[in-house]
């Protein structure tokens, strides 16, 4: 018995990637946007309002939901295939995952930093009339108070810097090296 020599091709099948991202990548970012409004319009319809705790206890409930949506949206991240990547220059490359990574980071640590503020000012947090979140944690004003310059000094600044640099990015994309970037997120 002879041995030929095997021709056969490999049977390596090398994945293609899409050019879109999954539609719940675009569900979960679009919502993300649509949270933070809401959760910014609470807190500001507060300020602006006699109305009591109302615009308050929506801004803290609705806080809550964008850190529960933010796990749902990392989760679907992972599992969701990634688009080719568009060409450019390796600093560009790096300044936008930066970007993408921070911006992360900051959609959690502002309800947190909500939370804790809250639960140490020994308040629990009323999630649409359905249910509350009761304090896990014994009051400490001290603690408060460090959690509310943080959520509205630090991370909400931050925030929408980094949010400004993304849209600014998306756009200068889009409308200067038109390479029809945001239309992997519509």
């Amino acid at each position: 018995m002879s041995m030929a020599p095997n021709n056969t091709r490999s049977n390596t099948v090398t994945a293609v990637k899409p050019n879109k991202w999954s539609s719940a990548v675009k569900i979960f970012h679009w919502g993300s946007v649509l949270l933070l409004i809401v959760v910014w319009g609470m807190i500001t319809l507060h300020k602006g309002s006699s109305a009591g705790d109302t615009y308050l206890d929506l801004h803290r409930a609705f806080g809550v939901s964008l850190l529960f949506w933010m796990i749902a949206r990392v989760i679907s991240r992972i599992v969701s295939p990634t688009p080719a990547s568009v060409p450019m220059p390796k600093w560009q490359t790096a300044v936008s995952h930066l970007t993408h990574l921070l911006l992360y980071v900051l959609l959690f640590a502002m309800p947190l930093s909500g939370i804790l503020m809250t639960w140490y000012g020994g308040r629990s947090i009323d999630m649409f009339g359905l249910f509350q979140l009761p304090s896990i944690l014994a009051t400490d004003r001290g603690q408060a108070r460090f959690f509310n310059n943080l959520h509205t000094d630090v991370i909400w600044p931050t925030l929408l810097v980094f949010t400004a640099l993304h849209i600014l990015g998306a756009l200068q994309h889009q409308f200067i090296k038109k390479d029809n970037i945001m239309s992997r997120i519509k």
